[in-house]
C-alpha cells in the first residue's frame, strides 16, 4: 500500500479531509498519512482509539514515535494524557490501551536499527520550553538525521527563516498561512528540501510539532 509515498512532493492534508480506517484491533482507527507498505510497512498516521479499546503486547522493529494529542493513552500501566511525546526504539514491544479513548499522531519504522534510547517527554512542563528568538521551544528529540520539537510562535512569524532539507509539521493549536494555504489545527504538511519563506504563523499564532531532517534519504520502496 502507498500513500502519500513520493516524498519528493510536498503534501497537505486538513482535518476535513482524513479518512478513518479500521485497524486490525476493534475500536481502534487511523488516518494514514503516508504509508509504504502494509502493517509492517513504514507509516505516519493519526490513531483514534475509543474508550476500553487496547492492542495485544507487540512488537516494533522499526520503533515508533508517538505523541498523544488527545485522551489518555496507556502502556500496560503506565498512563499517558494529552501533550505527552514518546519513542519506542527498533525492538521494543509494549501493549497499548486507552481506558476513556485517545487520539495520537504516530510514526513507524521510521528509526535507525542503532537508536535504542527510551524517550518520555510531558510537554505540558513549562520548565521544558525555551526561548529562540520570538519562538518558544520544547526540545523533543536530536540527532545526525533528524531533529524534533514543538513551536510555539506568534502571529505573522515566519515559520522557517533558511532553507530545510525536508520538514513535517502537526497543527496542534492555531494556524499556518502561506498566500492563498490556510492550515490548522490538526493539519499536517510534509514539506521536501527547499526555501518555504512564505509559511508564517497566522492571525491567533501556532503551535506545532516539527520534525526535520528525516526524509533526506527518504525513497519509496516496494
Amino acid at each position: 500500500m502507498h500513500v502519500n509515498a513520493d516524498f519528493s512532493r510536498s503534501v497537505i492534508v486538513a482535518p476535513h479531509q482524513y479518512q478513518w480506517v479500521s485497524s486490525p484491533q476493534n475500536g481502534v482507527e487511523r488516518v494514514m498519512l503516508d504509508r509504504l507498505g502494509e502493517e509492517t510497512g513504514r507509516a505516519t498516521s493519526i490513531v483514534r482509539y475509543a474508550p476500553a479499546s487496547n492492542f495485544p503486547r507487540h512488537l516494533h522493529p522499526g520503533g515508533e514515535e508517538i505523541l498523544v494529542l488527545s485522551g489518555t493513552f496507556s502502556e500496560g500501566g503506565e498512563h499517558y494524557p494529552a501533550g505527552w511525546y514518546m519513542r519506542n526504539p527498533p525492538g521494543s514491544s509494549h501493549q497499548p490501551s486507552s481506558d476513556n479513548g485517545a487520539i495520537i499522531f504516530v510514526k513507524l519504522w521510521q528509526m535507525p536499527p542503532e537508536e535504542s534510547g527510551r524517550v518520555r517527554i510531558d510537554t505540558r512542563d513549562p520548565g521544558l520550553w525555551h526561548r529562540q528568538g520570538s519562538r518558544e521551544v520544547c526540545p523533543l528529540f536530536s540527532s545526525d538525521t533528524e531533529h524534533v520539537s514543538l513551536q510555539r510562535l506568534s502571529p505573522g512569524e515566519i515559520v522557517f527563516a533558511e532553507p530545510v532539507d525536508s520538514a513535517e509539521l502537526l497543527l496542534l493549536s492555531g494556524s499556518v498561512v502561506a498566500g492563498e494555504l490556510h492550515c490548522e489545527r490538526g493539519g499536517w504538511i510534509r514539506l521536501p528540501a527547499g526555501r518555504y519563506s512564505e509559511l508564517a504563523a497566522g492571525a491567533q499564532g501556532a503551535t506545532f510539532y516539527l520534525k526535520t531532517g528525516h526524509l533526506t534519504n527518504a525513497t519509496l520502496v516496494a
